[in-house]
């Protein structure tokens, strides 16, 4: 009698458990069930904006005003989104260079970068072509650092500016560019003088020499140019080569007889009983000499 009472229980206590476990499996069905309708919901809005976008007109529109209301970011975004959902439209083409302005704008250089190199990249010689290097060259402008610092970005502002000038002297960039190419090969000449200073005290002239010969032959333009000329002679002559140190000095004094720096490198080599002395066959001589304008005369 005890062992049927005992079977007995045992069986209620499993159809309990049965029914309490199908309670439940029917509310988690119902929930994920609900969530489920909720996302296709969700979904099918999503595809049929994907399948249905604005016209090509309207979104650019629409991207062109948040520029005018400051608003760079979804601007970009705007333009991208045309760029992405009708890329054979005549706005696409521009919506791609006016991603990167308005990322520029809204200070983030690495997607203005990105999206002008993309548009020069799938449209080079374009209308917009010339914008979109003037972007690339403004971001690594506005990312120059002083002439101790590391030029990378001196470096590939120049490159983009000299790319703007050579490809599109005429368009309204050009002028501009023709400024800023100025201050980054001044900043640049700056740099390879202060490394050069820095080899000259410690007496390592070759490692100067390479410094100073950069600004000689590549920032002839630069106001830096006089002190390259001079150090170069203090340099040569620390090395006992006078033929080189007297013909920088003949091509500083030709070239700016007024100047500080020659009369430095005049008494620089008065002091070893020498004078200036141009030579032709010198480094500097060639050099020079492809410089119009600036070229070191026989007389």
């Amino acid at each position: 009698m005890g062992q049927g009472t005992s079977r007995m229980t045992t069986r209620a206590r499993h159809a309990s458990n049965v029914a309490r476990a199908g309670r439940l499996f029917c509310a988690g069905l119902g929930l994920t069930l609900g969530m489920i309708l909720a996302g296709c919901s969700t979904t099918s809005i999503d595809t049929t904006q994907a399948l249905n976008p604005d016209p090509p007109s309207k979104m650019y529109a629409d991207a062109d005003n948040l520029m005018n209301a400051g608003s760079f970011n979804d601007a970009a975004t705007k333009f991208e989104a045309l760029d992405r959902e009708h890329p054979y439209s005549p706005e696409a083409r521009r919506a791609i260079v006016m991603a990167a302005y308005a990322y520029y704008r809204a200070g983030k250089t690495p997607e203005a970068i990105a999206s002008a190199e993309r548009y020069v990249a799938l449209h080079p010689g374009t209308k917009e072509a010339p914008l979109a290097h003037h972007i690339i060259a403004s971001a690594y402008f506005d990312e120059m650092k002083g002439p101790n610092r590391d030029q990378q970005a001196t470096r590939k502002a120049l490159e983009q500016l000299k790319t703007l000038k050579t490809r599109y002297p005429d368009s309204e960039y050009a002028q501009d560019a023709d400024k800023r190419i100025r201050l980054a090969e001044d900043n640049l000449a700056a740099s390879e003088m202060e490394v050069g200073r820095y080899y000259l005290k410690r007496h390592n002239h070759v490692a100067a020499i390479n410094r100073f010969k950069t600004v000689v032959t590549d920032y002839q333009t630069t106001a830096h140019v006089e002190e390259a000329l001079m150090r170069l002679t203090e340099c040569y002559m620390a090395l006992g080569i006078t033929k080189e140190a007297q013909n920088a000095a003949a091509v500083l004094g030709h070239n700016f007889p007024d100047s500080k720096w020659y009369r430095d490198a005049y008494a620089l080599l008065k002091s070893g009983g020498l004078t200036p002395q141009g030579d032709d066959e010198s480094w500097i001589s060639k050099a020079w000499k492809s410089m119009p304008n600036l070229s070191l005369s026989s007389g």
